[in-house]
């Protein structure tokens, strides 16, 4: 499996050595692709509007137990392609109100990752 490489930073397209787009291979693009369908905005993907978590409607602004919440983002990771099981695990909540936390994945292959959230 291989997806177009973003920059971790900005995530914008990275371009490689000879200036072409890069592209990323498993296990760091199927993670990377975990990160991203847990970013989007139920609706917001114009060709597929069921995609992503319901943040305007149930998650910003609500309130919502953890629990809920972990398992909106192990069902989004595990309708990514390559990701056989996905354990979501929630670390804090600083006083800036940002939450964090990871997403262990394991592999359609066997093997495991993790991705930030």
């Amino acid at each position: 499996m291989q997806t177009l490489l973003l920059d971790r930073s900005t995530w914008d397209l990275v371009v490689d050595a000879s200036g072409s787009i890069a592209v990323a291979s498993a296990p760091y693009a199927v993670a990377q692709n975990v990160a991203c369908a847990v970013r989007v905005f139920l609706g917001e993907c114009w060709y597929n509007t069921t995609l992503g978590l319901p943040y305007l409607t149930a998650i910003l602004g609500r309130t919502q137990s953890a629990a809920l919440f972990r398992s909106d983002v192990e069902q989004t990771a595990l309708g990514v392609e390559g990701v056989a099981q996905a354990v979501c695990v929630l670390t804090g909540l600083s006083p800036a109100r940002r939450l964090s936390g990871v997403i262990q994945l394991t592999l359609t292959d066997g093997s495991q990752t993790v991705v930030s959230l």
